[in-house]
């Protein structure tokens, strides 16, 4: 299993450990171990045996009560699994963990560049500002508010109307891209399961928020390939280089397929390209930043800008020439990139080089 926890000093752990509830614990050690549920259940019951988990602590009541709210299941040969609400409980609080601690309002979520077929009317209401649609008047809540102004006398003024919030109806293709190379796993840094929780909360967050976007999903490594939304909490490193053209082109075909005006990657990697395919043979190079490998990755982003295909990258490292990197393909693109370290998906730096800002998101 690559998350060590044996290597962890043990006071530090018990405090890690101590903030997590049993769920939360075992779906943490569920994304580490790729879906594995009985290499899951084996941790926690090697975490008690060392004395991380309190002794009084029942786990196989704990692991009867999964299977009793069908999270878990057994198959055929007595193996516990994953069931599909097991799944779609990961990615809630993948969500949860990465996105409650974020405003409503905060960009990048929903990027849109083409406004869609109108507007849905909202029961939420705000104050009135000049150039409001007055068809949005609450009449009710403005009458409301000039009662309560004038005292029982009814005299509108501009100061206690609300209108009715409004939200765009748009339509979206959305393709997450998942970097799979052997860097996801390197040194014992484990930076695969952070990818999987943001791919998880974006999964989401697009499926409920944004139903009527179409959504897909795709691993790169040596080459690219598609997945099944349902495959992403099985998704493990490998030992791989890393293909990002080869992930962006095939991106690009899958969203070609779709008539959605608005069209946008999410791509999840550590940010060093380090392999193309050429020939249809894959061209390697993993020392250093090869430019040839460079600069057709770029050459990728822009020709996904010149289709009006958004970038957002989410990189989970801090090497100076990873960064340099991913601004550079950013920029490009006139995409946007969140900045994350692997132990606090909660805070992103935020580069949007749409509106051509930076901000910090906690």
């Amino acid at each position: 299993m690559r998350h060590r926890f044996f290597h962890l000093d043990p006071a530090l752990l018990d405090s890690i450990l101590a903030g997590l509830s049993l769920e939360r614990l075992f779906n943490q050690l569920l994304l580490a171990a790729g879906g594995d549920v009985e290499e899951a259940i084996n941790w926690m019951r090697y975490l008690q045996e060392q004395g991380h988990i309190d002794l009084a602590v029942d786990l196989e009541a704990f692991f009867d009560e999964l299977e009793g709210r069908r999270l878990i299941a057994r198959d055929g040969d007595g193996s516990a699994v994953l069931t599909g609400s097991g799944e779609r409980r990961i990615r809630k609080e993948a969500f949860e963990e990465i996105f409650s601690s974020l405003s409503r309002s905060s960009t990048g979520y929903h990027p849109v560049r083409s406004v869609g077929e109108g507007t849905e009317q909202l029961p939420e209401t705000r104050a009135y500002r000049f150039g409001d649609d007055v068809h949005r008047l609450d009449a009710a809540s403005s009458v409301r508010n000039a009662l309560k102004r004038t005292l029982g006398s009814l005299e509108l003024a501009e100061q206690d109307l609300e209108v009715h919030e409004t939200e765009h109806l748009t339509a979206c293709a959305t393709v997450l891209a998942i970097d799979i190379s052997h860097s996801m796993i390197l040194y014992g840094e484990d930076r695969i399961t952070p990818a999987k929780k943001v791919a998880l909360a974006l999964t989401e967050l697009i499926t409920t928020k944004y139903p009527k976007d179409s959504l897909g999903v795709l691993l790169f490594g040596d080459r690219a390939e598609r997945i099944e939304l349902a495959d992403l909490a099985y998704i493990e490193a490998g030992p791989y280089h890393t293909n990002t053209r080869e992930g962006l082109q095939l991106a690009r075909s899958m969203l070609a397929r779709h008539k959605q005006p608005n069209k946008q990657i999410f791509l999840i990697t550590d940010g060093k390209p380090s392999a193309i395919t050429e020939g249809g043979a894959v061209y390697k190079n993993p020392f250093g930043l090869d430019m040839k490998i460079v600069n057709w990755t770029l050459e990728e982003a822009d020709l996904c800008r010149r289709q009006k295909i958004v970038i957002t990258t989410f990189m989970l490292a801090t090497d100076p020439t990873l960064t340099d990197f991913v601004e550079k393909l950013t920029q490009i693109n006139r995409g946007r990139a969140y900045f994350a370290s692997p132990y606090d998906l909660g805070e992103f730096i935020l580069a949007d080089y749409i509106k051509n800002r930076r901000k910090r998101l906690h």
